[in-house]
């Protein structure tokens, strides 16, 4: 049986509700951040945020299966920082992380923001990990950074 491609495009207030429901059932990692829609209203402001900010979806069949969004910053001296990465379970290890990563590094390189930054969740053995296999390196306890993301968006998955 041939399984529906993946299909990635922008993401938009509108389709937070997809996003969170991608995410209902995951015991392991919780429900969605509820502040997802204040930041996509440009409503709710991460510390050290500025306001430019784009997400992407990975959709199958018109269904959310993943996300990530990102915006610029100045935290931790960076000029980008990724906020949210989500892939449902039934669609990992498949590449939609590496690709929704791809398609916000680009954005970063379009804005001139190469040095990018991510809270890693110290509850998820896999974040760290992944975030390692992109080419991030450790910040601190909680953080990664590239010094400079532009070869991930060069990178074809």
């Amino acid at each position: 049986m041939m399984r529906s491609p993946v299909i990635y495009r922008p993401a938009s207030s509108a389709d937070v509700g997809a996003m969170a429901a991608c995410r209902a059932g995951d015991q392991e990692n919780g429900p969605a951040d509820e502040r997802m829609a204040a930041y996509f209203a440009g409503e709710s402001h991460p510390r050290h945020a500025l306001p430019p900010r784009v997400g992407f979806v990975a959709t199958v069949d018109d269904r959310v299966v993943g996300y990530i969004a990102g915006h610029l910053t100045r935290r931790y001296d960076c000029d980008g920082e990724v906020q949210f990465l989500y892939v449902a379970p039934a669609h990992r290890r498949g590449g939609v992380a590496s690709e929704l990563l791809r398609h916000l590094s680009c954005w970063f390189v379009e804005q001139d923001a190469l040095r990018i930054c991510v809270d890693v969740d110290a509850d998820s053995s896999a974040a760290r990990p992944f975030y390692a296999r992109q080419g991030a390196a450790p910040l601190n306890k909680a953080w990664m950074v590239w010094d400079d993301i532009s070869p991930l968006c060069e990178r074809r998955i």
